[in-house]
């Protein structure tokens, strides 16, 4: 073989490799700039920087909407609370009947006949205490205020109470008192019962009796709840000829035709222990602990 041949042998087996050598730095030059350009940017829609900015505003947003909200909200409940107050002191008086759908004004104009009044327990006078800012349920349990109740006569297991009592006077376009509506809770089964009692203006004679708010058993306990139960007290007999109190509600139902039904309620079918807490509420905010000087103090001016 010649020389020439040779040399041109060795050229070209030399080429493949030469020319793959050659085009190693440019292939690593193309990697780095590839692996370079998949690099998160920091503010890109993946970082987490932006996620937790973007969780942080959203944050802030809900609050301010939810602080608005209650702000804008708090007149309307209080305004919605004090209509449900007013229309349960009218179903016990029978202004309006239960289930009735009156309009605030409705039951703004009927209620304006009624008087609120602020009663010591202790002494059965009235005090000078502005009863639209009165809250008798937060005074029970305010150290400062609340009473507590010994425990021989907390036959309603209500432990602690107000040192006054709101009360409600409905009186007719000539001054003279139809109605006294007295608040009254108690144990129940499962919760503290919460009514309304209106009383007729010989102080004794039942008008209505509701329940307001309560956790019972829905179809036993729950039955306060029911139109039936409720009328029945319209005509009832709290005190007899001497001042005593006689309201009974028994476990079963009353014998219309026995004398002294009209000291007698029907109890709940199924619900013992709210039946006697019903019947304990009532001996214990009608008795001398409770709303009793009150009443013998309106009796006695009545006289």
């Amino acid at each position: 073989m010649s020389d020439t041949q040779q040399t041109k042998d060795e050229s070209e087996a030399d080429g493949p490799a030469a020319s793959q050598t050659d085009s190693s730095p440019t292939e690593s030059t193309s990697s780095a700039e590839s692996t370079a350009t998949v690099e998160t940017p920091k503010w890109s829609n993946d970082s987490i920087s932006k996620t937790l900015s973007v969780s942080f505003l959203l944050c802030i947003v809900c609050s301010v909407f939810v602080s608005t909200s209650a702000v804008v909200l708090k007149s309307r409940q209080q305004s919605n609370k004090l209509l449900e107050k007013q229309t349960n002191v009218l179903i016990a008086t029978g202004v309006i009947n239960q289930g009735d759908n009156p309009t605030p004004d409705e039951i703004q104009l009927a209620f304006g006949k009624f008087e609120p009044k602020v009663v010591s327990f202790e002494t059965g006078e009235y005090v000078d205490v502005d009863p639209s800012t009165y809250d008798q349920k937060t005074a029970a349990k305010d150290p400062t205020q609340m009473v507590t109740i010994p425990p021989d006569i907390d036959v309603a297991s209500v432990k602690t109470r107000a040192p006054y009592g709101l009360v409600y006077l409905d009186k007719g376009d000539n001054g003279e008192l139809r109605h006294v509506v007295l608040p009254v809770h108690g144990y129940g089964l499962w919760s503290t019962m919460y009514g309304y009692l209106a009383l007729q203006s010989d102080l004794t004679t039942v008008t209505g009796f509701v329940y307001y708010q309560h956790g019972e058993t829905p179809g036993l306990g729950g039955e306060v709840d029911s139109t039936k139960w409720k009328a029945q007290w319209n005509g009832k007999k709290i005190f007899d000829d001497e001042g005593n109190i006689e309201i009974k509600v028994l476990k079963g139902l009353v014998n219309r035709t026995a004398p002294g039904a009209e000291f007698q309620a029907d109890g709940l079918a199924g619900a013992t222990i709210t039946t006697r807490g019903i019947d304990n509420t009532l001996h214990y905010w009608l008795g001398a602990h409770a709303f009793g000087p009150f009443l013998d103090k309106l009796k006695a001016a009545g006289e």
